[in-house]
């Protein structure tokens, strides 16, 4: 059965595993040949096995994100594979540990920029050129609900979240005229497998976590891989520089 996706190609950062794993699987359900980049190989590579014994297409690249050289080969290998990029996902993200700003490590502020940030911009970097020459293309950056407002004891992610935002807004009016729509997700808490590490470590915080989102429960990750796909489709063919929170109503309490 041919899906909406069928010949198109769609690179995913940061397909391993959560939210970027469960939008892999959704571009392949829908017929799109996928690329999942991680830095996890074992991972990345089990995903690739998971959706070829679906009959689906797929490949995996090892990716780290910090890394511009990396990045710059990824775009190159699925470049030579494919031949072409038509949605890129660039989800990637890291957190690190909580504290105040003026008691934040230089060191880890750093780490988290150049993934959270700089990641994403060096993904676009190397994309758009290509969708340039195919005559278009659609990106998804991922935000967060820390993007659309302050997170204490979370300046530097925050602040990378609240970047990503402004730097879709001014790549999406760049490129408006060029065919290439560039949005934004920005989830709330999903329960990803670094959610249920933290849910784990404090079994409270579940409960707190649902008192204080509106539809009382935690995202999943299809929910966010499904309005990737949306933005992606034809269906969103007039959306482009906005951000979608996904977060069960938290951003609007």
């Amino acid at each position: 059965m041919e899906g909406k996706f069928q010949n198109k190609v769609a690179l995913v950062t940061g397909g391993a595993m959560g939210i970027g794993q469960a939008t892999a699987f959704a571009f392949a359900r829908e017929k799109a040949k996928v690329v999942i980049a991680d830095i996890m190989a074992k991972d990345g590579e089990d995903t690739v096995r998971k959706i070829r014994e679906a009959g689906g297409n797929a490949y995996f690249v090892k990716t780290d994100i910090s890394q511009r050289s990396e990045i710059e080969e990824m775009v190159r290998e699925t470049i030579g594979i494919y031949d072409r990029i038509d949605y890129a996902f660039n989800n990637v993200g890291v957190g690190v540990n909580l504290a105040l700003t003026a008691d934040f490590p230089e060191e880890d502020w750093d780490h988290l920029m150049n993934i959270n940030l700089k990641g994403v911009w060096l993904c676009m970097k190397y994309e758009i050129p290509h969708m340039l020459k195919q005559g278009g293309g659609v990106i998804v950056n991922m935000s967060s609900a820390s993007g659309l407002h302050g997170t204490p004891r979370q300046c530097a992610y925050s602040a990378s979240k609240h970047g990503v935002l402004g730097l879709t807004k001014t790549t999406a009016l760049e490129y408006a005229k060029s065919g290439i729509r560039v949005n934004a997700v920005c989830p709330g808490p999903i329960r990803t497998p670094g959610t249920e590490g933290y849910l784990k470590r404090d079994p409270e915080a579940e409960a707190r976590l649902n008192a204080t989102t509106p539809t009382g429960r935690l995202g999943l990750p299809q929910e966010i891989a499904e309005t990737v796909l949306w933005l992606c489709s034809d269906g969103a063919s007039y959306i482009t520089g906005q951000s979608i929170a996904i977060d069960g109503g938290r951003s609007v309490v």
